[in-house]
């Protein structure tokens, strides 16, 4: 297996083979987190004017997303696991746009299947993986808005290829718990809460607790998220 690791829109545009799209600051650790508070159906979208065109298709669609961080004008909710309302979200398709992990989708072009990357299904990506066990595996850390590397997407990458390789002496523990200061720290500034509140960064440094990948498609109305159960993890 060729496992190659990718950055930013520019990589995303490269990936090939089986890609996995990750971005663990906020967007795919909250897809993860959506499904398990019992939404129907997630569908990413590139752009701001997609969503709103899916909320005059549906008006019970929930519009879940982020520029710049902030929520998006207009929309029900921003990108934070932390502060959506479950009840408002339950049973609901949601439409998700951000600047980063929608992105990297909607470029992964090249690829024979994009499923997202985050550390809250680490473990269920690789076991994924390593089942359909693709010649070329493609890791791409969308970083900052698809524009600037960070620290915590490359972290995923690492742990999920350490996994696919065998590397046993990969020490994620220490090197989620650096986070908090290289990295996360936007999440502790006390002026920013409102937009990224620090109970997002401990949600997203969860790691391995979903057993299951969200697995990209596309349908005649465009793409959709779709959470694939991983065979062999507990439920």
């Amino acid at each position: 297996m060729e496992i190659n690791i990718y950055h930013l829109i520019e990589g995303a545009k490269k990936a090939k083979g089986e890609v996995v799209i990750i971005d663990v600051f906020r967007a795919f650790s909250l897809e993860c987190y959506l499904y398990s508070f019992g939404v129907r159906k997630i569908r990413p979208v590139g752009t701001v004017k997609e969503a709103f065109e899916w909320r005059k298709r549906d008006k019970d669609c929930v519009l879940v997303g982020e520029r710049g961080g902030r929520k998006c004008d207009g929309f029900d909710f921003g990108n934070s696991p932390s502060g959506v309302d479950r009840d408002m979200i339950r049973d609901k398709l949601i439409i998700h746009t951000t600047s980063a992990g929608t992105q990297g989708i909607i470029n992964a072009q090249k690829a024979d299947e994009i499923i997202t990357g985050s550390l809250v299904n680490a473990s269920a990506i690789a076991r994924y993986i390593r089942a359909k066990n693709p010649k070329e595996v493609s890791l791409v850390c969308m970083g900052t808005a698809g524009k600037v590397k960070n620290l915590e997407d490359e972290l995923c990458a690492n742990y999920i290829k350490s996994m696919l390789s065998d590397e046993r002496t990969f020490d994620i523990g220490e090197r989620i718990k650096d986070l908090r200061l290289n990295g996360g720290q936007h999440f502790f500034d006390p002026n920013n809460q409102e937009v990224f509140p620090q109970k997002d960064f401990y949600m997203c440094i969860e790691r391995d607790i979903f057993d299951f990948v969200i697995r990209i498609d596309k349908d005649e109305y465009g793409y959709v998220a779709n959470r694939i159960f991983v065979e062999g993890l507990s439920r």
